[in-house]
């Protein structure tokens, strides 16, 4: 009735493992973001997407790509290769854990499964 929704999501790599959140709601893990709030822009609300679920500030984001899912709602996502500091802690949303993509793979999101092929290219490329 009103359309797609818009949302950011991160990629944050370290030492061969991404970072996802174990999502309390039993639907299995999604990488950290969430849905933008009206008029506000893709990187603001990524960034304060990942500081509320996973208590890391985003000091470096780049757009990766940007695509659209019917999955569960209709919704134009922006993907991020993003850095970010701080202390890992969990949120009312799960809790973040760094993960393998063998590990990831299997229990992510069906409207974030597209990610996979971006996270296989930056194993590849040793970024």
């Amino acid at each position: 009735m009103f359309g797609s929704l818009r949302a950011s999501i991160a990629i944050l790599h370290r030492e061969g493992k991404f970072l996802v959140i174990q999502r309390n709601d039993g639907r299995g893990l999604s990488l950290p973001g969430g849905i933008n709030g009206w008029r506000e822009d893709e990187e603001a609300g990524l960034r304060r997407e990942v500081l509320e679920e996973t208590g890391l500030s985003v000091v470096s984001a780049t757009v990766e790509m940007r695509y659209h899912s019917a999955a569960d709602v209709p919704c134009h996502i922006a993907l991020f290769r993003a850095e970010a500091d701080g202390e890992l802690r969990d949120s009312w949303e799960g809790s973040p854990r760094w993960m393998t993509i063998e590990e990831l793979e299997p229990r992510i999101l069906e409207s974030q499964r597209v990610v996979v092929g971006v996270m296989r290219g930056i194993l590849a490329r040793g970024i």
